[in-house]
């Protein structure tokens, strides 16, 4: 059984929705919960744009185009989703991350981002 690690963001404080419209997460329950089999770190809280949006398409990872047999709608500037902590610190790198909403961030994030980073694109 897979056990999902508590719900706590970057701030210390209980994790807030990320979406559900479209409805994101690693368990697909609107929150950037996590747990050890999330290899990927859904963890940052990310609002789109399509300056990211054309990024994350340009490295391999097109979140644009709906995939119904995988319950994907299509990403658009705007909506928010459970991003890869790893491709936001490479969004950032590269100067184009998408802003973060810091409260529905998980903890789990740190590990790959700094709080400082995070804040530096907080909404």
């Amino acid at each position: 059984m897979i056990e999902k690690e508590p719900a706590v963001n970057v701030l210390g404080e209980p994790l807030s929705p990320c979406s559900t419209e479209p409805l994101t997460g690693f368990f697909r329950d609107g929150h950037c919960n996590t747990c050890a089999e999330d290899h990927g770190s859904h963890t940052v809280c990310a609002v789109m744009t399509a300056e990211f949006l054309a990024f994350s398409a340009y490295v391999g990872n097109d979140l644009s185009t709906p995939r119904p047999g995988l319950r994907f709608p299509g990403l658009k500037p705007g909506d928010r989703w459970c991003l890869c902590a790893m491709r936001f610190l490479q969004a950032h790198d590269e100067g184009c991350a998408p802003k973060v909403a810091l409260e529905a961030t998980h903890l789990r994030a740190l590990e790959v981002v700094t709080l400082e980073v995070l804040q530096g694109h907080a909404v």
